[in-house]
């Protein structure tokens, strides 16, 4: 991927990747969607986000791996079922040569629709 460019849509952020990557991408969004069937795509930091209310999780494709972004909270509630993976703060990566963990990423994503849902309501 080049970098410098400015996505504006994830259909555009897909359409620079090489067929392989975006299959995988594409699997990743599927996956996401149907956790939070409701929330909207967006781009945001320059990678695909969906976000409903607020961004519930970020993704995108790097080298050697798929990044996901769920941001921190995830990381602790989740970490047994992470530890196969590479991660940091906020961030999982994928391995590219392994399929996606479907039910842990649904697992992620209904976790923090959950959480920006009790925001919501705590504001109220």
């Amino acid at each position: 991927m080049e970098t410098g460019t400015k996505f504006k849509t994830v259909e555009e952020y897909f359409s620079v990747l090489p067929a392989d990557v975006r299959d995988t991408l594409e699997d990743l969004r599927k996956t996401i969607k149907q956790a939070a069937p409701k929330a909207e795509e967006v781009i945001s930091y320059n990678m695909p986000a969906i976000r409903q209310g607020k961004v519930l999780v970020y993704y995108a494709a790097h080298k050697e791996h798929i990044g996901f972004y769920p941001t921190s909270s995830p990381m602790l509630a989740f970490k047994d079922q992470l530890a196969a993976f590479k991660t940091s703060k906020g961030a999982i990566q994928f391995p590219m040569d392994k399929p996606i963990p479907k039910k842990l990423v649904k697992d992620i994503v209904k976790f923090r629709l959950m959480q920006v849902q009790e925001k919501e309501t705590n504001k109220k």
